[in-house]
């Protein structure tokens, strides 16, 4: 896992996205080109949360996030995503 130079602020939290599946089930190696975005990542950063609202995930956390959730962030050479809490679905 990760360490970052930075710290999101309030109900934010970084995550570094899972890689793209190379193969399908049956075998099928997919081009670059045609590979989804993936939804599925690891936890390296977590906010302190709201006031009112304490944060629910932690740092290491295998989490679950919609398709367009986040903004690409680069830090330190690495793409990561930044998104709100809310924006996560579940903890796997």
């Amino acid at each position: 896992m990760a360490k970052v130079s930075i710290k999101p602020l309030a109900d934010r939290v970084i995550v570094e996205a899972a890689a793209a599946e190379e193969k399908t089930a049956g075998g099928i190696i997919i081009p670059d080109t045609v590979k989804e975005k993936p939804q599925r990542g690891k936890v390296i950063a977590v906010g302190n949360g709201k006031p009112d609202e304490p944060m629910t995930v932690k740092v290491g956390d295998n989490v679950l996030y919609g398709k367009y959730a986040g903004t690409e962030i680069q830090v330190d050479g690495k793409d990561l995503l930044i998104m709100r809490e809310s924006d996560i679905f579940a903890i796997v």
